[in-house]
């Protein structure tokens, strides 16, 4: 599930966060054509594309509407319809498909405004060709196999970065690759105009945590603000007593509560901090419209305790998060919240935290101080208090629990100086089968692909973050569109990665962004 950043006050003035439901979005299904056919082949494209519509929209696999929108015949209904789309709110991205043949300088105009992500659907209405009665009549209506290419000419031509999906439009393996596109399109329509608050710099004196943020406004369309931490600590401070009651209330209910948390226990004051933070940094989320944040444990001034329970439930509501002042993490986790939403699994802000280095089987544990979202739990959690030995505060409170096992992937956001990066590894979750009884924090275990020598070397090899987005349901090929999208540079290791042919792709990437 994923946050919405309106606010719903009630009757006593208290707050909730209401959940996004992407199903509200939409896409535009755009079907071109041209007069040279007459009237009554026109008519026929519009029912044609009306059928195509009217199956995607009510595809169990595309979790947004699909909206038609009338035959684009001319280049000015072609830019009406396209600039059209750039200001509607709900219009995350357009579909095109060429029923017929319609001559690509028509869209010039129109892909050159096109400010929404674009999916080609090369696809025709009839899946088969009618051998017995086919005549020139049947040729001249269904001639997508060429009117697609003369659209993809002009949108190569005009180095416009799209999704092309082929296929006939009543396969499911079609409709899930559109379907899976309206993800990433409403991601990306998500980060436009979001914000992000940082409490405090990143953890000084470390480089991949750092970048431009102004490039990344320019490039993703979000901004990233610091806000100081005595401000959130006058917010934490007015909570009142009977707010923390009701959610420590909701904590007893929703987790394995440790005997010296409950309401007898020598560390029931640890759990009460605990709530009064999670209350006070969501209400100066929730009142500043933030998307998504991050913290360090260098700059806890005025707090008692590092927010551990608090940022992993507020994780889990579908704010993106990253520690260590980490706003590109923070801001990737959020995006990949969004493309998940609704689906098995979750995507959580994750650390290659430390190796066991069986040969037999290496495997990375994965894991952070405290911040480990708990929708990645195979189990009920814990809810626990421990020391936690930097900070310099309070004994945090925390949940405590282990991953699922599971396909699943890790990306991170790299700033490059002239460009920013997304490295992608696809991983193979396992169960945690070992006790771990003086671990007390949420821990995921995976092995990465296609081995654990090859994903590490390329990893480090492309400059990879040690910070990441752990992801049990978003694809590489997801996150390939994304990048495509924010016109950024992408890397993926997978099960067919080797060093030598990453190294290439690296140095041809170089090569590219030097040109461009």
């Amino acid at each position: 599930m994923n946050v919405s950043m309106e606010k719903m006050l009630t009757t006593d003035n208290k707050f909730r966060t209401i959940m996004i439901d992407i199903t509200q979005k939409e896409v535009w299904f755009i079907t071109g054509s041209q007069h040279l056919y007459g009237p009554e082949t026109l008519a026929q494209v519009a029912d044609n594309s009306a059928e195509i519509v009217k199956a995607l929209d009510s595809s169990e696999v595309i979790p947004v509407k699909v909206i038609i929108k009338p035959t684009v015949k001319t280049t000015e209904e072609i830019y009406e319809t396209l600039t059209a789309a750039n200001h509607a709110e709900n219009c995350i991205g357009i579909i095109t498909w060429m029923h017929t043949f319609s001559p690509a300088k028509m869209w010039i105009r129109g892909l050159t405004a096109l400010q929404k992500p674009l999916c080609h659907l090369h696809t025709q209405f009839n899946k088969s060709i009618p051998w017995g009665t086919i005549d020139m009549d049947f040729m001249n209506l269904n001639q997508a196999a060429h009117g697609d290419r003369e659209f993809g000419f002009m949108v190569s031509r005009l180095r416009k970065n799209r999704k092309v999906v082929v296929g006939h439009w009543s396969e499911e393996s079609v409709q899930k690759q559109i379907g899976d596109w309206t993800r990433v399109a409403a991601a990306w329509d998500d980060w436009q105009g979001a914000k992000f608050a940082r409490f405090g710099d990143n953890m000084r004196f470390v480089a991949v945590t750092d970048g431009d943020k102004v490039e990344a406004e320019t490039k993703f369309g979000f901004s990233v603000n610091t806000y100081p931490v005595g401000d959130l600590v006058e917010v934490i401070n007015a909570v009142s007593d009977t707010e923390i009651d009701e959610l420590i209330k909701e904590y007893e209910e929703s987790y394995n509560i440790s005997e010296n948390l409950l309401a007898d226990g020598d560390k029931r004051s640890s759990l009460v901090e605990a709530a009064r933070i999670e209350l006070g940094l969501e209400k100066f989320l929730v009142d500043g419209g933030f998307k998504g944040f991050s913290d360090t444990f260098e700059d806890l001034h005025g707090m008692r305790q590092l927010p551990g329970i608090a940022v992993q439930r507020l994780m889990e509501k579908g704010y993106g998060f990253a520690g260590e002042g980490d706003w590109k993490t923070a801001a990737l986790v959020r995006a990949m919240k969004v493309m998940g939403s609704g689906l098995e699994g979750g995507n959580a802000f994750m650390e290659d935290y430390t190796y066991h280095l069986d040969p037999e089987n290496p495997r990375v544990l994965g894991s952070h101080m405290l911040e480990v979202d708990p929708s990645l739990a195979v189990d009920q959690p814990t809810c626990e208090v421990h020391p936690l030995g930097i900070g310099g505060k309070e004994d945090p409170v925390r949940l405590v629990f282990n991953g699922r096992a599971t396909d699943s992937l890790n990306a991170a956001l790299m700033d490059f100086g002239n460009r920013f990066r997304l490295l992608i590894n696809k991983t193979i979750g396992e169960e945690v089968k070992e006790d771990l009884p003086h671990l007390p924090v949420a821990r995921v275990m995976w092995k990465p692909l296609p081995d654990f020598k090859t994903a590490c070397q390329a990893w480090i090899l492309g400059g990879g973050a040690h910070h990441t987005c752990y992801s049990e349901n978003v694809s590489v090929e997801q996150l390939e569109d994304f990048a495509e999208i924010a016109g950024i540079e992408s890397l993926v290791i997978d099960e067919n990665t080797t060093i030598r042919n990453f190294k290439y792709d690296i140095k041809t990437s170089e090569a590219y962004y030097k040109l461009h």
